[in-house]
Order: C-alpha cells, then sequence, then structure tokens
C-alpha cells in the first residue's frame, strides 16, 4: 500500500476539489463518490484496506467540505458532479475504472453508468437507490413516499439557513440518527467543520433541488411519468448492491426489480446495519467489495 494522500484538484469543470488518493502506480483504479451530507470520510476503512492493491480516488464532491460550492441550484444536476467525475479520471489518467458510490455518491454512480459505460467497467453501489426504481417506490410504495418526505423538507426555500442555525441538532436528527453506532465527539467535529464552511448547507441541500425526482406529499395523486411504466436501459457491466437493511430512509422496495435492469448483479444485504454502513459496518462493505474487485 502506498500512503493516502490530500490533492486540491482544478477541474475544467470550473470547480476545485479535494480528493484523497493513493495505492499502486499502475493498479486497476477504483473511483468512490460519497453522499449527502458526507465527504471522502465515508470511505476512510474501505480506502485504507483496497489501496493496498488498487488505485484509489475519492473526491470531497461539489457543494461539499471544503471543495468548490458553485452558486445556484442549476450548478448541482446529475450531469455536473457525472463532469467532474470524468474530469477527475483524466486528470489522473485514468481511461476504465470502477465505480463506487453511497447515497448521493451512488445516485450519480447509478447515472454515469448509464451514460459512460465506455469509462466504467464495474459498478458498486451501496445503499443508493437506482434511478427507476426509486421514482417508482414514491408513487407506488407508501412507506417509501414517507420515508422520503425530508426531501421535500430540504427544498424549501430557507432551509438552509434553519439548518446552519443549530447544526448540533442537524448532527443529531438527521445524521447521527440514522447510525446503529454512536459517534464519537472528534467525528462529530469533523462534520461540524465540513458544514460550517461558508455556502456548505445551501449547497449540499442544492442537490436535493436541482434532482428531478417527483416525490409526492402523502395526500397528492399527481400525475405519473410516463418513463416509469416504459422500458428502461439494461446496465451490462458487473454491478454490486450492498444494502443495509435497517436503513430508514430507503426502505427494501428498492431491491426489488434489480434483476430486470442490471444483466450481471450481485446482491448483499447485511441485515444489521442502517443507511451509513460504510461506518456502522465498515468490514462488511470492504468484504463486499474485496470479493466483487479480486473476482
Amino acid at each position: 500500500m502506498t500512503d493516502l494522500t490530500r490533492t486540491r484538484v482544478v477541474l475544467p469543470t470550473g470547480v476545485e476539489l479535494d480528493v484523497t488518493h493513493g495505492g499502486p502506480d499502475g493498479a486497476p483504479a477504483i473511483f468512490f463518490l460519497h453522499g449527502f451530507p458526507e465527504s471522502a470520510r465515508t470511505w476512510r476503512y474501505q480506502l485504507a484496506d483496497l489501496s493496498r492493491d488498487y488505485r484509489v480516488f475519492a473526491p470531497d464532491q461539489r457543494g461539499f467540505a471544503r471543495s468548490s460550492k458553485p452558486s445556484g441550484v442549476d450548478n448541482y444536476t446529475h450531469e455536473k458532479p457525472i463532469g467532474d467525475l470524468i474530469a477527475l479520471a483524466d486528470r489522473f489518467g485514468v481511461e476504465r475504472f470502477t465505480l463506487v458510490g453511497h447515497d448521493w455518491g451512488g445516485a450519480i454512480a447509478w447515472a454515469a453508468a448509464l451514460g459512460h459505460a465506455d469509462r466504467i467497467e464495474r459498478l458498486a453501489i451501496v445503499n443508493a437507490p437506482h434511478p427507476l426504481v426509486f421514482q417508482r417506490s414514491t408513487f407506488d410504495d407508501m412507506d417509501q413516499r414517507k420515508a422520503s418526505q425530508y426531501i421535500r423538507a430540504f427544498r424549501v426555500p430557507g432551509m438552509e439557513t434553519y439548518i446552519a442555525n443549530d447544526l448540533d441538532n442537524f448532527f443529531e436528527k438527521t445524521f447521527s440518527g440514522h447510525f446503529e453506532l454512536i459517534l464519537s465527539d472528534a467525528e462529530k467535529a469533523a462534520y461540524i467543520d465540513e458544514w460550517s464552511q461558508p455556502g456548505a448547507i445551501e449547497a449540499m441541500l442544492n442537490w436535493y433541488r436541482a434532482a428531478p425526482i417527483i416525490v409526492p406529499a402523502m395526500d397528492e395523486t399527481p400525475e405519473r411519468p410516463a418513463y416509469l411504466d416504459a422500458p428502461f436501459p439494461v446496465l451490462k457491466m458487473p454491478v454490486l448492491v450492498v444494502w443495509g437493511m435497517n436503513d430508514r430512509a430507503l426502505t427494501p422496495s428498492q431491491l426489488s426489480g434489480l434483476d430486470h435492469l442490471v444483466s450481471d448483479l450481485r446482491l448483499v444485504r447485511v441485515p444489521d446495519a442502517g443507511h451509513f454502513i460504510t461506518w456502522e459496518k465498515p468490514e462488511a462493505v470492504t468484504s463486499a467489495l474485496r470479493e466483487f474487485l479480486d473476482g
């Protein structure tokens, strides 16, 4: 293994990202995308292990921690972080790679695999819903619709001010409240520091505001998008899905029908973990990734 390094990378997409990277020169490459409300720290256990045999790259994505936070919702539509990913791979001279994503990073990973199959050799998803399955579930599964109502709240104008005024409360209710373990004071301080960066909360919420996903109110019956019942592209590359089954934000309905959307699917269910499984059960995630990658 080589030591992991933090590098500030300037991209032609107009942003600067802090990137954790390391691993043997010439080894196969893996890119890791974190979700809300985290940073590359999401992957610290997996990076430490996998960097023994692979080149690993984990950016703090746009809007998070100390990476660039361009203003405006339009700067957080899916194609923007996907563009960052491809530009980052180009910057490090990586043509083909394995892509791993959790939460919002997983949403971007699904979309990137659908749009850039020429660059992504393998895909690994950790508690992040397939876009078709998730949108169907917010219409057809009332448990998932209920669990997704927080997205409607995050889209309310001014929510960033409410959150920024009480980051301790945000940590306890929105973040650590979804853990099956207790984070240390040092871990909490690290996250409070990231969220306290100028513009960070607004930028993180803009990921939700820019997303095309429809989350109906519980008593609402909106018009159903036609694509939900139409043929959808099937991914051909090998795909691993690791799922903490105690996830309170994403119900097990997100696993239904994946075998029809992925031609080479490997599914690992972890029964005693929640949404933030990379922290709660790091060995389970790392083991699943190793088996997938080494095999």
